[in-house]
């Protein structure tokens, strides 16, 4: 009598139930744990700030920026950031907390270039809280 016969006619799904429940797969990660409202707020206000950007809405980003970061770029500076010809779109990855009430985003900035291909310029915008829940861009990208 071969092994095969001998076994139930359920066997093979069991063993395969098992060993899929005893594999790596079946290991649950531990849940990721929810970001904080402040988090939230501060990657609105960077959002918004690149939503202005990718329009070149100069008013409506400077709205959004901190009396240091306005104090630390230029006019001519800000203008130019928000000055953009063609299309443009752009990337926010996972952001940090620095220190109570300000977040440090990684962004990325894509254009297109003259020969088609998309520029990407890799940089950072860090975001602060200036009381009463107000979100404002510290330091543009």
């Amino acid at each position: 009598m071969r092994l095969r016969d001998a076994l139930h006619p359920a066997a093979p799904s069991l063993i395969l139930c098992v060993s899929l429940l005893l594999s790596p797969l079946a290991a649950k990660a531990p849940p990721a744990s929810a970001p904080d409202l402040g988090y939230v707020a501060a990657l609105a206000a960077a959002d918004h700030l690149l939503q202005a950007w990718q329009s070149g809405d100069v008013e409506s980003g400077m709205v959004l920026l901190s009396s240091h970061a306005k104090e630390a770029a230029t006019t001519d500076a800000v203008e130019r950031f928000f000055s953009n010809s063609g299309p443009f779109g752009y990337e926010i990855g996972h952001g940090k907390l620095l220190k109570r009430g300000r977040y440090e985003f990684p962004v990325v900035l894509v254009n297109a270039a003259k020969n088609n291909h998309a520029h990407r310029r890799f940089s950072r915008i860090v975001i602060v809280d200036t009381g009463h829940n107000d979100w404002a861009v510290d330091k543009l990208p």
